[in-house]
């Protein structure tokens, strides 16, 4: 019953310019949907009711809140889609409350530990492939690229001579990045030892493109080699990145490096700039005219 309406949802969804990730999060929920649906041995999508649904969304496997956002997502989607081809007549999937997700403050590494990090891989350049990693520590800590971006540059994609590198950004979208001094040299020497002129920027020990995994072994690694305790993600370096630029910056400008179409997702992971802030209280004009103590 469910199988070809998913097949066609899924080529929908391609078709309109899902991104590969959503692509993935939807079917894989879909799947698991039809899995819980299999002991009701429903013969319409007229007997699916709410409470199937809400069941799903709540009990099946013990997903997280995060999980169950996923999966109301999908059906949300799923039953429009159903709805519209005219197999039900109402979206039951629309009474799905979202779950609230409690916001947390974002964890980012002190310069302490960062410059930690850049003695680690700047003692172990000496190879072709410690010297990749070095650049893809100055890659997540200065411009604090998304993993699914660095995974995605190609050689051709960096140009070290005008400063600039093309990058693909989450939902498709493309654009040049000005890169730091620091970051063209070691990106410069990485390309001479790579010795091809396009393909893949970042290899994994395997020689083929390095994948988010791999790249998660050598945070993790490195953090251990120094002595650094939290979790170590390739997340972490984009909340610092953000952190030290609105500090330096401001979110103008943290907002165009991160690629951020709203501000209001660059003040998330900026939180408010002590320096400037402690500044402003020196100016304010009610400290000037306190009587003195």
């Amino acid at each position: 019953m469910l199988e070809n309406q998913v097949t066609g949802f899924i080529a929908d969804c391609k078709v309109a310019g899902f991104s590969a990730k959503s692509i993935e999060s939807l079917s894989l929920s879909l799947r698991e949907f039809m899995t819980f649906l299999q002991p009701f041995a429903l013969a319409s999508f007229a007997q699916i009711e709410y409470r199937h649904l809400a069941d799903f969304v709540a009990d099946f496997r013990s997903p997280s809140i995060h999980k169950k956002k996923a999966r109301i997502w999908a059906l949300h989607l799923f039953f429009h889609y159903v709805t519209f081809h005219g197999l039900i007549q109402k979206n039951l999937a629309l009474d799905l409350p979202y779950p609230r997700i409690e916001k947390t403050v974002p964890q980012f590494l002190t310069v302490s530990e960062f410059n930690r990090l850049l003695d680690h891989f700047v003692q172990k350049a000496d190879s072709p492939m410690g010297l990749q990693n070095l650049a893809l520590l100055l890659m997540l800590g200065l411009l604090g690229l998304r993993t699914g971006t660095i995974v995605a540059l190609n050689v051709e994609h960096v140009d070290v001579r005008s400063g600039v590198v093309w990058v693909q950004e989450k939902g498709g979208r493309e654009r040049l990045m000005p890169l730091p001094e620091l970051l063209c040299r070691v990106l410069e020497t990485h390309l001479a030892e790579c010795g091809h002129a396009e393909g893949p920027l970042f290899l994994s020990p395997r020689n083929q493109r390095i994948y988010p995994h791999c790249l998660q072994d050598i945070l993790r690694s490195a953090a251990a080699s120094v002595g650094i305790d939290k979790p170590l993600y390739p997340r972490v370096f984009r909340h610092t990145a953000a952190t030290y630029l609105n500090k330096a910056a401001g979110t103008i400008i943290a907002q165009s490096v991160l690629g951020h179409a709203r501000r209001q997702n660059t003040l998330k992971y900026a939180p408010l700039n002590p320096d400037i802030y402690a500044d402003y209280m020196r100016r304010h004009p009610f400290v000037q005219e306190a009587p003195s103590c």
